[in-house]
């Protein structure tokens, strides 16, 4: 696998890393568009390990990844070059300005000092920290530290950038404007963006791209209309006997439940449509209505990782405990 197609961001090939006995990334192939991708996955899915895997920072077990078009394992200095990196960890020197700290970042990415200092200026101004870009980064919030590593992350204009976790230990208001600033640099600013997180909502707001992963293992990759439109549910209404149409559904084969008043199945042919409807007229009910549901990303979610430990969040428990 010696080069990306242009329309990959990157390219993974049977990549796996263990640490002894404990693999974090297992056998992960996987074709990546550019689009605003989120990576969703529970606390130690293997999210990090991956996005570190691809920025070169730690050498696979085996396996190979493509990035930008160019092999990580020879061209590591030069993708880093065109790639921004939000880390979780608070990583931030405390006694430094944020001016002071992004101007540095700027020209570590080789911008002439002065241009530096400008661009760093102009890229807090974006993330909203014009007025605090000369105070000490010690005394700075979590919401602004977290902008402050945002800052750094794009003060290189990349073509990609990682962000791992950036909403997190975010009140509501800190993490819906995180977001908000996250899809203006995708969306206004054209840079491609993955954003690593365990909570559901963020991935959904942002994200047009979704890769999961449970236990290390990829679990899907796909866009996410498309996925949420291939796993939707069919809803039936009737006029009748609920258990008596559930009778007739399983004659044919057809798994279905019932939600209240409504029945849910899956249905995906015509053929399967047809099946349905004459199961309404042996179950001597009326139809009323056979229509799909789309589904949010947390009941993909839900549907296609079973079994986890520690379970992605939903917004409702991400405000609970005021993540």
């Amino acid at each position: 696998m010696a080069t990306a197609p242009a329309d990959f961001v990157f390219e993974t090939d049977a990549f796996r890393k263990a640490y002894g006995s404990i693999v974090a990334l297992e056998a992960l192939s996987v074709q990546v568009p550019r689009a605003a991708i989120g990576l969703l996955g529970a606390n130690g899915a293997g999210k990090s390990t991956l996005i570190k895997g691809l920025l070169g920072l730690l050498q696979p077990t085996s396996g190979s990844a493509v990035v930008l078009g160019m092999p990580v394992a020879s061209q590591g200095p030069l993708i880093r070059q065109r790639i921004g990196y939000m880390p979780e960890s608070d990583t931030l020197p405390n006694d430094v300005t944020a001016s002071d700290f992004v101007g540095h970042m700027a020209e570590i990415s080789g911008l002439p000092p002065r241009p530096a200092r400008q661009r760093a200026n102009d890229v807090l101004y974006q993330v909203g920290l014009n007025e605090e870009r000369y105070r000490l980064m010690r005394e700075f919030s979590t919401g602004m530290k977290q902008r402050v590593k945002l800052a750094q992350a794009i003060v290189h204009d990349p073509e990609l950038v990682f962000l791992d976790e950036p909403t997190n230990g975010m009140d509501p208001q800190g993490r819906d404007e995180m977001l908000d600033l996250i899809r203006k640099i995708h969306n206004e600013l054209g840079i491609t963006v993955m954003l690593s997180s365990h909570i559901l909502g963020d991935v959904e707001r942002v994200c047009d791209y979704v890769i999961m992963l449970d236990s290390g293992r990829l679990v899907v990759a796909d866009d996410v209309t498309h996925l949420r439109q291939t796993t939707a549910d069919v809803v039936v209404r009737i006029d009748g006997s609920i258990p008596d149409l559930l009778n007739a559904l399983g004659k044919r084969g057809i798994e279905a439940t019932q939600q209240g008043s409504e029945v849910l199945l899956q249905a995906r042919s015509d053929a399967e449509f047809d099946a349905v409807r004459d199961a309404v007229v042996e179950a001597n009910a009326a139809l009323r209505a056979l229509q799909p549901r789309e589904l949010s990303l947390e009941d993909v979610y839900i549907r296609t990782v079973s079994g986890l430990d520690a379970p992605v969040a939903t917004q409702d428990q991400v405000a609970a405990r005021g993540d």
